[in-house]
């Protein structure tokens, strides 16, 4: 497999996996304790659970907390929910979040934001965010790779009296973490880390309401078992992404060098000046892209959104865009990171192009 699909998921890393090894309690072994216990491998438990917290929060602003999630759609959910309890004003957020904030968003009576056909929020403007409310702003696209104005925003919110809620998903340990949100959801999985583990990152002095209720971890923010073993990996992929966020980040942009000359007949959907550099989202006329994902079984690359994407609707994102629905169904998403070579890159770009031509050729 060719893989191009590192909007979705990352591979894990070796040093992910082997840091939670020792607390998924093989035999012989008692990693397997409740971090809540107070007994010794208990307390073992909760301080490896304490030192990745810190890991993972030497990606973000400082002045907050960081509570462990399931991922970042309850991380969003508990935001949104449990912030508009708080915030009774309203709330608003971009046209093109990611459907764990805009369903959350919609079904709450928010209001949406448009973006122009780049991709881009327009400058924050006072008559579209609510006053004593919550504004959601994602900082990299998932889709289309664009990054948002979230530091203007969320200054923008505050002379409203609201909070500013970041999906920093994507742009989490890839990029510096602008200050000023009040909430940041982010997620493991997209930064070499295992899935089922995120976090909310709560700005000091903001007491949210708990949306899952029990025993009470999480200092009282977020009940249920910590698994120690999910926390340990995320950790470590922190760790490693404070490491070599430089060094991954000049490598991708090498990367999207190679792909934007091999793919010169395509278009690139969303700025260009404006983007996470290992996110590209591309358009051919004439170009079917389901078609193209049967026709190209060696190379995983999507439509668009992982979680929307066998859902057969045109991407919410691209209409937002302004794009055509002939146009969405021309776009593909491809994503590269730290463990993509450019001898693959090149590779999967040739199959892609292959496949195209093939496609334009049968048409004509």
């Amino acid at each position: 497999m060719l893989y191009l699909d590192y909007q979705a998921t990352t591979p894990l890393a070796p040093e992910a996996l082997e840091a939670m090894l020792p607390w998924l309690g093989g035999p012989g072994s008692d990693g397997f304790a409740n971090p809540a216990s107070q007994y010794r491998a208990g307390r073992a438990a909760a301080v490896a659970v304490e030192m990745a917290r810190d890991h993972v929060a030497k990606l973000l602003p400082p002045g907050g907390q960081v509570y462990f999630t399931s991922g970042a759609t309850e991380a969003l959910n508990w935001a949104l929910v449990c912030g508009a309890r708080l915030k009774p004003g309203g709330l608003a957020g971009s046209a093109i979040e990611h459907h764990a904030a805009l369903q959350p968003l919609e079904a709450l009576g928010g209001t949406l934001v448009p973006v122009g056909a780049d991709g881009l929020v327009p400058p924050p403007d006072a008559s579209m965010l609510p006053e004593n409310g919550l504004v959601a702003l994602m900082l990299v696209n998932n889709e289309v790779g664009t990054i948002q104005p979230v530091a203007d925003y969320a200054e923008a919110a505050r002379a409203r009296g609201s909070l500013l809620l970041c999906d920093a998903v994507q742009g989490y340990g890839r990029m510096a973490i602008p200050d000023g949100p009040d909430l940041i959801a982010i997620s493991a999985h997209k930064i070499h880390g295992p899935k089922g583990i995120g976090a909310l990152w709560v700005r000091d002095g903001l007491r949210l309401p708990p949306l899952l209720l029990g025993g009470g971890q999480e200092r009282g923010m977020r009940s249920g078992t910590v698994s120690p073993a999910l926390v340990a990996g995320f950790g470590m992929a922190a760790k490693l992404a404070v490491e070599r966020m430089e060094a991954d980040r000049a490598h991708v942009a090498r990367l999207q060098r190679v792909a934007l000359e091999r793919l010169s007949d395509w278009t690139v959907n969303g700025s260009l000046d404006h983007r996470y550099p290992g996110n590209l989202n591309v358009r051919r006329k004439g170009v079917n892209g389901v078609r193209l994902l049967s026709d190209v079984r060696r190379v995983a690359f999507s439509l668009g959104s992982a979680c929307g994407s066998g859902s057969g609707k045109s991407s919410h994102v691209l209409r937002a865009m302004g794009l055509t629905e002939a146009e969405t169904h021309a776009s593909i998403r491809l994503g590269f990171g730290r463990y993509t070579s450019e001898e693959e890159l090149d590779e999967a770009l040739g199959l892609l192009n292959e496949a195209a031509v093939r496609q334009l050729d049968l048409a004509a």
